[in-house]
């Protein structure tokens, strides 16, 4: 079984799981394309030690970036960059270690990373 992401304008608006003879016989006439795509691929890594493809695995509201070929998630701060050694967004400043007691949300109006939940131990 391979997955299957169809694009349009540069967003995924669809996944699917099907075998590859499945679009021998399969008619889609809405506008888009329908690229391969691999559970296995996060962070252009391969989970199992293959050759990761399309830099992540597909999903709904993911973007294509068509030069590169690879797949990312939506931006999630206007601040944020993408990293294309691993395709992930990351933040103007690295996000603070934590044991486990704090949590910490990102701030986009101070642009900063902030105490969301202090877990009592």
């Amino acid at each position: 079984m391979s997955y299957y992401a169809k694009v349009r304008d540069g967003r995924v608006i669809e996944v699917i799981a099907a075998g590859p003879e499945f679009f021998d016989t399969f008619v889609d006439t809405s506008p888009g394309t329908w690229l391969q795509t691999d559970p296995n691929t996060m962070l252009n890594q391969h989970a199992l030690g293959g050759t990761p493809l399309r830099g992540n695995y597909a999903a709904l509201g993911y973007q294509y970036d068509y030069e590169h070929d690879v797949f990312y998630p939506p931006k999630p701060f206007a601040s944020w960059t993408i990293d294309p050694a691993t395709w992930s967004w990351q933040p103007p400043t690295p996000k603070p270690a934590s044991d486990g007691s704090v949590i910490y949300d990102w701030d986009e109006e101070q642009q900063q990373w902030v105490v969301s939940l202090e877990i009592p131990r």
